[in-house]
């Protein structure tokens, strides 16, 4: 008896050991698992902390203030000095803008990427630095291609050069990708595999935040000036107002995300901006040059914007009932309806845009008679000769052409 209960004790310490050793090899997997794909912050590459890039004579100059006002007095100089920037863009053209538009959207492109980079950059990924930014150019060729194809038509009608290019374009656009995926999987290591596709689904993130709001931005911009800059400049206005009544009368913290936001300033620059918005559209409206459309002539290679004002900038009154008449005892009138790195200023620039797009193509936008034309334009003889005999067919029934005309 004594044996077999030695031999059972045998085995089940066997057992024990078995058990505490699978254990073992498990929390060891797991803990590889974490230092490899997770890693924490104490672990990973320290992001180098943002470095003081204001200019020496502002230092200079500021040197006997405290550190609030000393930030008070740069945002400040800073902010007018952008502000005059936009303006000079403005007076120079649509075509500026939209080169501004470009600029900062490649800025905000390389600040999102280069946080992978530095928070990866141990890992020695390969082409991923290289590959980002071929992908880029690929998403800013195929969207610009569209633009040029859409708002460009009869230029390249003219150049035959283009004609390949604009016929072919989406399939150039695909081949191009297609051709970039292709050394993404070809770059591919073995040990690498899920962090590298983590890698490739955040540039296509960046590419969908960054790239593709600006081209709603652009397009924006083609509908009129005023689609443009209201938005911009509402938020703009939200930004500095909401600061300056924080800065003087900020008291109640708003989110822990960013401690120094508060209720104060977040009212303020709430109604602030609503007062701005209301001011700087009536003033746009005002003007042909802000609310026509941004069109190309190509018999002067120019953009002009030259129109008749829509009802739509047209001054309306609207009555409001008699419980609220004799409340308010008037009525309303209406115009229109409804710092740190460079992506901190221009994060909501793109939500902002989205925004704008999505309410002109649902609320604004009808058929343009201009891009009609473009596309009869570019059609064959035979083509544009079947229109216009369906046209007149129209006309001849709606009574507005008489039948015994010759076309």
């Amino acid at each position: 008896m004594s044996a077999r209960r030695r031999r059972r004790a045998a085995a089940e310490e066997a057992e024990a050991e078995a058990a505490e050793e699978g254990s073992d090899k498990e929390v060891e997997l797991e803990e590889r698992l974490v230092e490899l794909d997770l890693r924490s912050d104490s672990d990973g590459p320290d992001i180098p902390p943002a470095s003081d890039s204001t200019p020496e004579i502002l230092k200079a100059a500021l040197s006997g203030l405290s550190a609030r006002w000393k930030n008070w007095w740069i945002r400040g100089i800073l902010s007018l000095a952008m502000i005059s920037g936009f303006f000079l863009i403005i007076y120079l053209g649509s075509f500026m803008l939209m080169l501004l538009v470009l600029s900062i959207q490649v800025k905000c492109y390389h600040e999102i990427i280069t946080i992978g980079y530095r928070v990866y950059h141990s890992y020695d990924l390969p082409w991923f630095r290289s590959l980002s930014w071929y992908f880029l150019l690929c998403v800013n060729y195929f969207f610009y291609g569209e633009t040029v194809a859409d708002y460009f038509a009869t230029f390249v009608q003219r150049r035959e050069q283009l004609q390949f290019l604009i016929r072919y374009h989406r399939f150039i656009s695909f081949a191009l990708y297609l051709a970039g995926f292709c050394i993404f999987v070809l770059s591919l290591v073995k040990k690498h595999y899920r962090l590298q596709f983590y890698m490739f689904a955040w540039t296509h993130v960046t590419l969908l935040i960054t790239v593709t709001q600006s081209h709603l931005v652009i397009q924006n911009l083609f509908e009129g000036m005023i689609w443009f800059l209201v938005p911009i400049s509402s938020v703009i206005c939200n930004d500095i107002t909401a600061y300056i009544f924080g800065f003087f009368f900020g008291r109640t913290p708003l989110i822990k995300l960013s401690p120094k936001k508060t209720w104060e300033g977040f009212i303020g620059g709430f109604f602030s901006t609503v007062i701005f918005g209301f001011v700087f559209s009536w003033f746009l409206a005002q003007h042909q040059y802000f609310v026509c459309p941004v069109e190309y002539n190509s018999e002067t290679n120019r953009f002009v914007t030259e129109c008749e004002a829509s009802e739509l900038f047209q001054m309306k009154k609207y009555s409001v009932p008699a419980v609220l008449q004799a409340v308010l005892g008037w009525d309303f009138a209406d115009t229109i309806p409804g710092h740190g790195g460079i992506m901190d200023r221009f994060d909501c620039q793109y939500l902002m845009a989205t925004f704008v797009h999505v309410y002109i193509t649902s609320f604004i936008r009808g058929p343009n008679p201009s891009k009609l034309l473009q596309q009869l334009l570019i059609l064959q003889p035979e083509q544009q000769l079947s229109v216009y005999k369906t046209l007149k067919s129209q006309l001849v029934a709606k009574g507005i052409l008489q039948p015994s005309l010759r076309g």
